[in-house]
């Protein structure tokens, strides 16, 4: 088949490779997103939010596949939606599987290259396959891939045409531990050479390592932005709640009453809650404290350490 005629250009220039102002998405009374503004240069940002936060949705209408319900979404000063230019700068990692299961994983790859119209496909598949580290799996069917391996392929997919902008959705989803840092090190290296790369993650551990920014995004709602360190700051400062085990309850929390970490004690048969404002400081003198006072410790547990308690704090604050 003729190769498809070259995408119109996308000018530079110095806008801001991502603009969302007040974009808002529903689909009948579901709210999905909801009045969200942000703008991204180059560089890495980490999408981060409980599964079902709208995280997939905003990706989804960055990459022009979603018309917003309201407000804009620009991709290098232009319009997303409807908008075919704009993929010859975005490559798209979607979560789900996304792969022709028939097609070799090379064949996969070069399909992608031939649909951007590049000179020499197989060239760009080549280049692809090798930076995510599939070549020895190229010949074989994607359909017989691990998970792991699905994610590799269609990020070569995503990078054959050597785009500016790279969004990915979950992407070290089903990724051994080493899959997972050559992962890493490529977007790093991606962005060091001036990429806007926009990735989602619901595991606080994968934006911490990779991130230089962060989104937090809570029930369709933008609860934090900014650097990755300040809003794990305040992810760690927060409130925190203990649900405590111990050889006597009662003499453990009459300890810890006078303790200046420690913001309220709740004591209810052979339960004993403790709240905290400082969490490091508290579960530093806790172990201290009960020896000190004749009490063994069974088990200290933080009955409030899911991500949605973390996000909902974020959007009370």
């Amino acid at each position: 088949m003729p190769a498809p005629p070259p995408p119109t250009a996308v000018p530079a220039g110095p806008a801001a490779a991502i603009e969302v102002a007040k974009v808002s998405k529903w689909y009948g009374n579901v709210v999905a997103v909801n009045d969200i503004s942000f703008t991204l240069g180059a560089g890495i940002t980490g999408l981060l939010g409980p599964n079902g936060a709208g995280k997939s949705t905003m990706l989804h209408m960055l990459s022009g596949f979603l018309r917003p319900s309201a407000g804009s979404v620009r991709v290098l000063g232009q319009s997303a939606w409807k908008n075919p230019a704009i993929y010859a700068q975005v490559g798209l990692v979607p979560e789900r599987e996304a792969v022709y299961p028939f097609l070799t994983g090379w064949e996969f790859v070069r399909l992608s290259a031939r649909l951007q119209g590049l000179p020499d496909p197989d060239a760009a598949a080549r280049r692809a396959i090798a930076e995510v580290d599939l070549a020895s799996a190229q010949d074989r069917p994607t359909g017989g891939y691990s998970k792991g391996m699905k994610q590799r392929v269609k990020i070569a997919a995503a990078i054959v045409h050597d785009p500016r902008i790279l969004v990915l959705d979950e992407p070290f989803n089903g990724a051994d531990p080493r899959q997972r840092l050559h992962m890493m090190a490529m977007l790093r290296r991606m962005a060091a050479e001036g990429r806007t790369i926009v990735f989602s993650s619901h595991i606080l551990e994968e934006v911490e390592r990779l991130a230089e920014d962060v989104l937090v995004i809570v029930s369709g709602r933008l609860a934090a932005s900014g650097d990755f360190r300040e809003i794990r700051r305040l992810m760690i400062d927060r409130p925190h709640t203990f649900n405590v085990r111990s050889s006597d309850n009662r003499r453990l929390a009459a300890v810890l009453v006078g303790v200046p970490a420690v913001t309220g004690v709740d004591l209810e048969d052979t339960r004993l809650s403790v709240r905290s404002s400082d969490f490091g400081a508290l579960t530093r003198a806790l172990a201290p404290l009960a020896r000190e006072a004749g009490v063994s410790l069974f088990e200290v547990l933080p009955a409030d350490e899911s991500l949605e308690s973390v996000f909902s704090y974020l959007v009370k604050r």
